[in-house]
């Protein structure tokens, strides 16, 4: 399997380290990243080759993966005569981890499909510890056939990998994924401001409480974060925003409202006015506490 030639285009605060993953498993790897010095200076840790477009970082390769911001920074790596889709072998494929809007995964494919590669849309959820830890969860839209091929390669950097469908499904579960980490950021931020004014003790609370039925990921690693008043780490809520626009836009085609999609959304859009834009997402208990 270590014999496929990879490709790696976008090298953030997880497509570095997952990148780095696959230099690290044997893959031969080729990176591009829109900030040259952060190509070179991933190649100078791993092993691999920095590359000066998507193009040159695409050729010969067999499989290609994108992690980069938005729907326009997909099709910018994507398109063109420096674009992947210019430089793609045949029978290639095309993995894109953005997170990204269902009608462009659906557009992607098409689009390799046209030209005789593949594509698989797989959004990831586990935040930069999930990448850099090689834990990350994986959520696929593509043929049985294609995710078969990919997903070994995918598991170096991934705990749980799944198919959810044809091309936009991927996108479209982790659209789920975002509403729960919304309403369990909403629940918990309630809880948190009750515990505080009640007079409990915020670190026994979490000890005790994760273990039951009201643990999750986010009272495990953000409630402490949380009631410090810390937030500048994490996944931001600009993104977070980008993402929950999605949500809509999906529930509206669908025929379905989502009041608390709708109500955390605006309490972000509050906080990205206060300039809290860069802030994690966790920041929602400012909103929350502004309210009472």
């Amino acid at each position: 399997m270590s014999q496929y030639n990879v490709a790696f285009i976008g090298l953030g605060v997880m497509g570095y380290p997952m990148a780095g993953f696959l230099s690290r498993a044997g893959y031969a790897t080729k990176v591009y990243n829109r900030t040259q010095a952060k190509a070179q200076q991933w190649a100078a840790e791993y092993q691999g080759q920095a590359c000066e477009t998507p193009a040159q970082a695409a050729e010969n390769a067999d499989i290609v993966f994108v992690c980069v911001g938005n729907d326009d920074d997909v099709r910018s790596v994507v398109y063109g005569e420096n674009g992947i889709l210019s430089a793609l072998k045949p029978g290639a494929i095309l993995v894109d981890h953005t997170t990204t809007s269902a009608e462009l995964a659906v557009e992607l494919g098409l689009a390799a499909q046209k030209q005789g590669n593949a594509f698989v849309d797989a959004p990831v959820s586990g935040g930069q510890a999930g990448a850099e830890n090689g834990v990350l969860t994986i959520m696929c839209g593509g043929e049985q056939a294609v995710f078969d091929k990919v997903s070994p390669v995918m598991d170096v950097y991934a705990k749980q990998i799944s198919l959810m469908g044809e091309n936009g499904q991927g996108q479209r579960c982790k659209m789920v994924n975002q509403i729960c980490i919304g309403g369990i950021l909403q629940g918990l931020s309630e809880a948190l401001l009750l515990a505080e004014k009640s007079g409990l003790n915020i670190e026994q609370v979490v000890e005790t409480l994760k273990h039951g039925a009201a643990g999750s990921w986010q009272m495990e690693n953000r409630a402490i974060t949380m009631s410090q008043g810390q937030f500048d780490f994490g996944f931001a809520i600009d993104w977070m925003r980008k993402d929950l626009g999605f949500c809509l836009d999906e529930a509206k085609r669908v025929g379905l409202t989502l009041p608390l999609t709708q109500q955390v959304d605006q309490q972000y859009a509050e906080l990205q006015q206060q300039g809290l834009g860069r802030m994690d997402t966790s920041v929602l208990i400012k909103a929350v506490a502004k309210d009472q």
